[in-house]
């Protein structure tokens, strides 16, 4: 018998105090076998591992007290791989959390956001991803089945939103985010909701402002990166649109792949 599919999901919760009963709702209903987590905004003792382990999920946690913070939700029991991105031992943001579970190794990133820019918080997005390729890298090299997933703050291109012009002096599209996300990719990793969804059109975030959700202003920056190993079992991928329009939602809705 083949084993069954693996459903892969990332998710930023905005809050998990604030977002608890929709994010139980919402593993009890999509059923995914792995959930990475970002903006958990908790400390790490804090986060509700009991609530979570009676919807049938083990937790592995990088919290952060009000900010930022990442985790790891399986089905089954995560190794713990890496806690925090490599290259700055400086750097006390919560935003990389990297396991091996069911298979597969697996990191939850929250990439920065880099607003306002230029700026150093600019400078800082641009630092980190910089880490990421170098640390990435290393993954490739070992061969494994490798799912980079979370709120990378990156929109592509241009078909991953509704109007380009409306944050064309966003740190989400500037040249540099997207010259570092494209090295990235040419390293050898997959985006699976482009890799299916080759046109665009397919949105991840709308904000709160402005009436974006019933318009649909939204944009795509909740990617999953597979690496070969992995890409070659992707069977599905694309975002659970219908989660963003729960009561007191998320501004992001989870995108997610299915491995064979």
């Amino acid at each position: 018998m083949l084993p069954k599919p693996l459903l892969i999901a990332t998710f930023n919760i905005n809050g998990t105090n604030a977002r608890l009963p929709r994010l139980v709702e919402w593993l009890e209903a999509a059923k995914p076998d792995i959930a990475c987590l970002q903006e958990i905004k908790m400390m790490t003792e804090n986060f509700p591992v009991e609530v979570l382990r009676e919807a049938g999920y083990h937790c592995l946690v990088q919290g952060q007290k009000g900010f930022n913070g990442v985790a790891i939700l399986s089905r089954e029991p995560a190794t713990e791989v890496q806690r925090g991105l490599p290259g700055d031992e400086t750097d006390e943001q919560s935003r990389y959390l990297e396991a091996d579970v069911m298979g597969v190794r697996v990191a939850s990133i929250y990439l920065p956001n880099g607003n306002p820019q230029p700026g150093p918080k600019f400078d800082y997005k641009l630092a980190w991803m910089e880490r990421l390729r170098v640390h990435a890298l290393g993954l490739l090299q070992t061969g494994l089945p490798v799912v980079l997933a979370g709120d990378y703050n990156v929109v592509p291109n241009d078909d991953d939103i509704w109007d380009p012009g409306a944050l064309a002096g966003d740190a989400l599209m500037q040249p540099g985010s997207r010259a570092a996300w494209r090295q990235l990719l040419w390293q050898g990793w997959t985006d699976a909701v482009r890799q299916l969804h080759p046109i665009g059109g397919i949105w991840s975030f709308w904000d709160y402002q402005a009436g974006a959700w019933p318009r649909d202003h939204g944009f795509r920056i909740d990617h999953l990166l597979l690496s070969p190993a992995a890409a070659d079992r992707l069977q599905d991928a694309g975002v659970m649109k219908d989660v963003r329009g729960m009561e007191k939602a998320s501004d992001h809705a989870p995108a997610f792949c299915v491995l064979r």
